[in-house]
């Protein structure tokens, strides 16, 4: 920690130097505080002050995303005050405080000031003690006492006593184990249970009777990265919950350096025979392994679409008596995987990390030949297009509605059906029909609605977003999908479908699902309640300069394989949805977060799906592919239509992807009750101006519509950990504007 001396340098210095040396090791290896938020009586900073009710934390405190900040203690709030002892024998020559401020300070030794500090700074600072501040120092232990007051932006508090003859290097602070512990619970997670967690069957648009769902306890470990198998497990996970989450049981972080791994044991092996059994995980995040016993069956990379072993041949050389199931997970949460809104750091939009198994895991019996999967593609006619993914050579496809056959049809190829006079999808008359295929030994059900998406013009020459051949203007929010106690996994079916239920019964038509993949029930849900879904792919880093609609955008360039991992996940995510009715718009990039080779993945989108509308880059750089031109606006919505000179709109549809995030916070239902919860505009004062703001909001966007604005997304359905922009809380048990309000507010909208 100190340079070696000069020879010229006393003896006696010298060993005060080295003594000195060894108090600040001790200091800097524990640098253990007490410390409280709630404002302390007079004397907080004597020598004799009785603080053993305070809590005790490690310094720096404060954000971690604070610049120039050293935190190992996340302090949020106006107010820190902190105490601790230093031992000092003998005393330094020239004693000097190392500071890291943000924002005012206001330090004491033995209850003698000896510094104040006002505004902030982003990088430590080394303040000699001048003579007065001096004598407060005694040879023995001193009581260093600390209070900072934090006004807005980012916070951070950290003091130390050196020898301003020979500043320490500070080391690394300790990584966080755990995530931020909330007491925010839902009213559904408030009764799950490992004995109830997630049983219904995940995949309603191909539905088999032979399945076993494989949710509840587990046993798991964290190991280091290259570490083999665990030979002892540290505990109890409820799957499906992610290890970060207070649904698993766990409330562990999973570094970069580290592995997470599952147990568990599986029933007998199946009688021998032709049938297959398959190994699914509806969600598993990032790079998943897997193993029967000592047999290896599969790999995945991706953390948001499922994915499935074949397991059958592990199973059976796994013999008799019970079968044991291993998961590897490896989760950076960095680079350019693909992550949405997950950092190591939360704050702000950034939240919590999700690692591991956050989807149900199942087993299901299938023949020797199956149906693998369906593509389902519709006409306003009543054609109705079936591709039987599998090997069987013929396959028969029958379609009902309300249980009477209305269409069937058999071959080797894809099939159609012709339904006379269809009953069409939309919002309004969510038809839906059953479906059922049959292929060799296999049998499935599914669904499906005929709609058709599109656009044209109107009377006045603006583009209008069109379903079924009529006009109708999209309106809806911003939904993230995250829950304070499952994170990216609802607590369970039935709070997933009250936030879809709720946005319903307040007039909205549509749904951004914004940087998530749900559970392939959320979909089912929103197809039979009639609610239009934008679905964005989840995103990653490495953007390029966010410029919005500006002429000359910008584009990150990516690595090749980083390149074909974004698309593979992309087709994935598409294929699991889309067969869905209600999924009608892709959103490929979401502002400018890793956006890359727009126009090559705007035409790629367009090819790989046809049916559906594309927009590009939601608020991000414009580039003339797609079909939609998206602005985001905070908090009131606007667009740009003066950026379009020249022609460079004219043939997209116009849309607000983004506006409003109107803030409100509610006492007893915050992510963290001292923490800065905010929302886009500042916080209003009450209830009162909370909804006027609202209401300015829809004037505005009443006046864009006129000007050829045809869809809009308010941020958002729910507050996420300390954005406080939600219509409701985030715990969902406080809704700040009542359904039928927020109805009767949209009707205008609606009725252009």
């Amino acid at each position: 920690m100190f340079r070696a001396p000069s020879p010229r340098v006393p003896a006696a210095a010298v060993a005060v130097a080295v003594l000195f040396a060894a108090q600040l090791h001790a200091q800097f290896a524990d640098p253990a505080w007490r410390y409280t938020t709630e404002r302390p009586p007079a004397g907080w900073h004597a020598a004799g002050f009785d603080d053993s009710r305070w809590q005790l934390g490690k310094g720096g405190f404060g954000d971690p995303g604070t610049p120039g900040s050293r935190i190992q203690t996340e302090w949020f709030g106006d107010d820190i005050w902190l105490r601790r002892v230093v031992a000092l024998a003998p005393l330094p020559q020239h004693p000097a405080l190392l500071v890291y401020h943000d924002e005012d300070a206001e330090v004491f030794v033995n209850g003698t000031q000896v510094a104040m500090f006002t505004g902030y700074v982003t990088a430590y600072r080394v303040v000699p003690l001048d003579e007065a501040a001096k004598r407060a120092l005694v040879a023995g232990d001193n009581l260093l006492a600390v209070h900072c007051h934090q006004t807005g932006g980012g916070q951070g508090i950290d003091v130390h006593l050196i020898d301003a003859d020979d500043v320490p290097k500070l080391p690394p602070p300790a990584r966080p184990e755990h995530p931020y512990r909330s007491d925010l619970v839902t009213p559904w997670g408030e009764v799950v249970t490992a004995a109830n967690a997630w049983r219904e069957y995940p995949r309603p648009q191909l539905v088999r009777a032979a399945w076993q769902d494989l949710n509840g306890e587990w046993d798991y470990a964290i190991t280091p990265l290259h570490a083999g198998r665990p030979r002892e497990w540290q505990g109890r996970i409820v799957v499906p919950f992610c290890v970060e989450s207070r649904l698993s049981g766990v409330q562990r972080l999973l570094h970069e350096d580290q592995a997470l791994w599952y147990h568990r044991t599986l029933p007998a092996a199946p009688a021998a025979g032709p049938a297959r059994t398959l190994l699914h995980f509806e969600a598993c995040d990032y790079r998943t392994k897997a193993w029967i016993g000592d047999t290896e069956v599969g790999e995945h990379v991706g953390g948001n679409t499922p994915f499935s072993f074949d397991v059958t041949e592990a199973l059976a050389a796994a013999g008799g008596g019970a079968v044991h199931l291993y998961v590897r997970v490896e989760d950076a949460t960095g680079g350019y995987q693909l992550r949405g809104k997950q950092v190591p750091r939360p704050g702000g939009i950034w939240y919590t990390p999700v690692s591991g198994i956050w989807g149900t895991v199942w087993t299901e019996r299938v023949p020797a030949r199956y149906v693998e999967r369906l593509t389902i593609a519709t006409k306003i006619d009543g054609t109705v297009t079936v591709t039987v993914h599998g090997d069987a050579a013929e396959a028969t496809a029958v379609a009902r509605r309300d249980g009477v056959e209305v269409a069937r049809a058999t071959g080797a190829g894809p099939l159609t059906l012709h339904v006379h006079a269809p009953e069409l999808w939309s919002p309004d008359a969510p038809t839906l029909y059953d479906l059922e295929v049959t292929a060799g030994d296999d049998s499935v059900r599914s669904y499906f609605g005929i709609r058709e998406v599109g656009r044209a013009k109107d009377a006045a020459g603006h583009w209008r977003l069109l379903l079924n051949g009529a006009p109708i203007f999209h309106w809806g929010p911003l939904d993230q999908g995250w829950w304070p106690d499952g994170l990216l996994t609802p607590p369970s079916d039935a709070a997933m479908r009250w936030d879809v239920d709720f946005l319903k019964a307040a007039g909205f038509n549509m749904i951004r699902k914004h940087i998530k993949v749900e559970p392939r029930r959320y979909y089912a849900w929103c197809d039979r309640v009639g609610m239009m879904i934008w679905q964005d792919q989840v995103a990653a880093g490495h953007g390029p300069r966010w410029t919005h609609l500006r002429p000359d955008p910008e584009d990150a360039r990516w690595p090749d394989d980083a390149k074909t991992q974004f698309l593979a996940e992309f087709d994935a995510m598409i294929t699991t949805l889309e067969n869905h009715p209600s999924v009608v718009v892709w959103v490929p990039f979401n502002e400018a977060w890793g956006q890359h080779d727009t126009v090559a993945v705007g035409e790629w989108t367009r090819q790989r799906d046809p049916s559906r509308l594309v927009d590009i880059a939601s608020g991000g750089n414009f580039w003339p592919t797609g079909d939609i031109c998206d602005e985001h606006s905070y908090p009131h919505p606007s667009f740009p239509f003066e950026l379009g000179a020249g022609g460079r709109f004219d043939a997209f549809a116009l849309v607000v992807g983004e506006f409003g995030g109107h803030g409100l916070p509610v006492p007893g239902h915050l992510w963290r009750e001292q923490a800065r919860s905010w929302g886009y505009g500042g916080l209003p004062k009450d209830d009162a101006e909370y909804v006027g703001r609202y209401e300015e909001s829809l004037r505005r966007l009443r006046v864009l519509i006129d000007r050829g604005i045809c869809g809009a997304v308010y941020t958002q359905t729910t507050d996420v950990e300390i954005e406080i922009n939600g219509l409701v809380t985030y715990d969902r048990k406080h809704v700040k504007i009542p359904a039928a309000k927020l109805r009767e507010m949209h009707a205008a909208l609606l009725a252009h």
